[in-house]
């Protein structure tokens, strides 16, 4: 049985000692509610306007009402429940706040279900037990469309796991506004400390304030030095914010404390925001006798996850107190010469229309090239038949030079993830053939951020780079040439620059359902026992059979795909791997996905629609015959408006050397943008075709 937390108390730092709580107190943390948008609901005699999907586990409300539960498993290899909300239309940003608490090994999601859509978009996850009550804070995104919110609960292998929700609240504002008038405080947490904490406090008669209500407050009475600082945190945001921070306050011996505005990232990194001992931040002091309320106001760019810490530091012999009440945000800055924030995406390029934004200093040394599918050499990594930059390409270069390319400036103050791809070819060494650097602009010293020390050749390898600075740089791809017997070539694609810490995108990537690059897993794809000859394996590096498959995947060139073995097959298997059911939609869908056919015995890769009736299995793809020694990128348009299934079918051809393999399919709404045939041209290659080593330089 799940326990009951006073969690409020919590959060405002104060006892916590005993953990079970009758439903009739804990009723008193809905009595006091704002102004609330459909798809809020209290759970105290009903689910509201939420329902079971029939197809799965049934969420039911609690016998003694006040909050709804998943704790049996009705069958051994079902263990997952769907929560579906009522349509949301919601033309404002809103704040999506749940009380919940999972235990076990169970999980948590919450998802937006779009029309036109055939994924949910999760939009939060955890898989933290815990045995208390917990707070998740969802900003939504202002929207011109409907949409459901849907909540997805999955039990885990421990027995007693159980999934509860307590709350549900969609409020019209965003989630790091609060004026502390609810019991739960919009989410704020005290981080605890043995004897300095934030409170609340509550004034009815204007003793303590000039308004009647509750805030938060910090004193001194219980410090037992000065070392002891207090911290109130805010909900982590979960949309990119930018815009003006508002909160009042009121001081006591502001001499003797700190009182500081911090964001802090996921990885734990603060930034200083603000600070009430600055000139500039209107400092004022108050006394018992004369109250004073002070605004503040601080321009705050937020373009990945932060979370806000108000900071109390006491440094003197008399301490005093803050006293912390009404964050607001506004979209607008608070300061109209404020620069908008920084876009990394114009340091994005794939060199298919030119060098973007990315220019030389020394000459032509990189050039921008693309290679036809051969069996030879590899193309870009881009679509496999595009273009990418190419230095130490000529063969009258003389040794002892640097090929410097310079990427756009960026403001500093903000962490960036900059991924790229680099490949390694022709025969001559290649060690260090690439570096990354940070160039700045007061011509300080240039820092090192990274160099090439792999040495796989023709595949294209992933790398991904932190990058911070204090200061405006630029980022600066250097490929070097000591003589001419260690000059070797090196191509470069794709680069891409997004705010954020890269391990921390790299973590919230996994919750793309509909994107698969099978390096956690299958994706929900599985093997068709029934309809096939063969099997699919997960794999990576090079297959086992000699000149048939791939190096290296298509997603960072050291990870995992889906690929046949022909060498355990017979001419004419096939083998079928099977996508997880898929929600029909009236709508064109994009199907994209990355292929791989080198071998001299290849046989056929199709793409089919299974609608699952018999005999009704669609072709909307196909391609037979080797391909070359590149990943290929498909795209392919269809619509289907009722469940379905993706299904990629391999047929081996007639030798060993018959391996195929895909990697990165991605389902995305809308026809896609690429191009709208249904198939890539087929190309016929052979050792002997006088066509296939052709270069092209641009």
């Amino acid at each position: 049985m799940l326990k009951q937390v006073l969690f409020y108390l919590h959060l405002a730092g104060l006892n916590t000692g005993g953990k079970m709580l009758s439903f009739c107190l804990l009723s008193l943390i809905v009595t006091t509610q704002a102004e609330l948008l459909p798809g809020s609901c209290s759970f105290q005699e009903s689910i509201c306007d939420y329902m079971s999907d029939p197809s799965f586990l049934s969420w039911t409300l609690n016998p003694s009402g006040h909050f709804i539960t998943v704790e049996e498993q009705v069958q051994e290899d079902q263990r997952k429940a769907v929560l579906l909300g009522p349509d949301v239309d919601q033309q404002d940003w809103s704040c999506f706040r749940m009380v919940y608490q999972v235990t076990g090994g169970a999980s948590l999601q919450v998802q937006r279900r779009t029309d036109g859509e055939s994924f949910d978009r999760v939009l939060w996850s955890t898989q933290s037990s815990s045995d208390s009550w917990r707070i998740a804070s969802i900003d939504l995104h202002n929207s011109n469309e409907a949409f459901k919110i849907v909540i997805e609960g999955r039990l885990g292998a421990e027995e007693g796991s159980s999934v509860s929700i307590f709350e549900i609240r969609i409020s019209d504002r965003y989630c790091i506004e609060c004026d502390f008038e609810e019991a739960h405080l919009c989410g704020y947490a005290n981080q605890w400390n043995k004897y300095l904490n934030w409170r609340v406090g509550k004034s009815e008669n204007n003793t303590l304030n000039d308004k009647a209500g509750q805030f938060m407050y910090v004193d001194s009475t219980d410090s037992k030095g000065f070392q002891e600082v207090a911290k109130l945190v805010s909900p982590m945001t979960t949309a990119p914010l930018s815009g003006c921070l508002s909160f009042q306050y009121q001081q006591y011996q502001a001499g003797d404390h700190l009182f500081s505005l911090f964001s802090r990232d996921q990885a734990g990194q603060y930034e200083e925001l603000w600070r009430a001992d600055q000139k500039e931040n209107n400092f004022a002091d108050w006394s018992p006798e004369d109250k004073v309320w002070i605004p503040v106001q601080v321009d705050l760019k937020a373009p990945y996850p932060v979370e806000l810490v108000f900071e109390v530091g006491f440094n003197g012999p008399h301490g005093g107190f803050v006293v912390l009440d009404d964050i607001s945000f506004s979209s607008e800055f608070c300061d109209g010469r404020t620069e908008p924030s920084f876009d990394p995406a114009v340091a994005n390029c794939d060199f298919e229309s030119g060098f973007c934004q990315y220019v030389q200093s020394d000459g032509s040394l990189w050039r921008r090239v693309s290679v036809k599918p051969n069996i030879y050499m590899t193309g870009d990594h881009t679509t496999g038949a595009g273009s990418f930059l190419l230095a130490n390409s000529r063969l009258s270069l003389q040794s002892g030079y640097v090929s410097r390319l310079f990427g756009p400036s960026m403001p500093g103050s903000q962490k960036y993830c900059l991924k790229f791809f680099y490949s390694l070819r022709g025969l001559s060494g290649a060690d260090q053939a690439l570096s990354v650097y940070l160039y700045y602009s007061d011509s300080s010293k240039h820092e090192q951020m990274w160099t090439q020390n792999e040495k796989i050749r023709n595949v294209w390898i992933a790398v991904e780079l932190t990058i911070q600075s204090e200061k405006k740089a630029q980022v600066v791809f250097i490929s070097t040439c000591k003589d001419i017997w260690s000059c070797g070539s090196v191509g470069l694609d794709d680069i891409k620059v997004t705010p954020g810490d890269c391990s921390l995108l790299a973590a919230s990537s996994l919750l793309l359902p509909s994107h698969c690059d099978f390096e956690s897993g299958l994706c929900g794809f599985s093997q068709d026992k029934v309809g096939d000859s063969g099997d699919w394996y997960l794999a990576r590096g090079p297959t086992p059979t000699s000149y048939t498959g791939p190096g290296g995947d298509h997603t960072t060139g050291l990870g995992h795909y889906m690929h046949i073995e022909a060498s355990v097959m017979l001419a004419g298997h096939k083998a079928r791997l099977l996508s997880s059911t898929l929600r029909g939609t009236r709508e064109t869908q994009c199907l994209q996905f990355y292929y791989h056919m080198y071998g001299s015995g290849i046989g056929q890769l199709s793409v089919y629609l299974q609608t699952g009736q018999e005999n009704d299995d669609r072709l909307l793809w196909t391609s037979h015959g080797e391909q070359g020694i590149s990943w290929l990128r498909a795209s392919l348009n269809y619509h289907y408006d009722q469940q379905h299934q993706i299904v990629f079918e391999a047929t081996r051809g007639a030798s060993v050397r018959s391996d195929i393999a895909v990697d990165d399919i991605i389902f995305e709404r809308g026809p896609c943008r690429e191009y709208s045939d249904q198939h890539i041209p087929h190309l016929s290659l052979s050792g002997n075709n006088n066509d296939i080593q052709t270069m092209h330089f641009k």
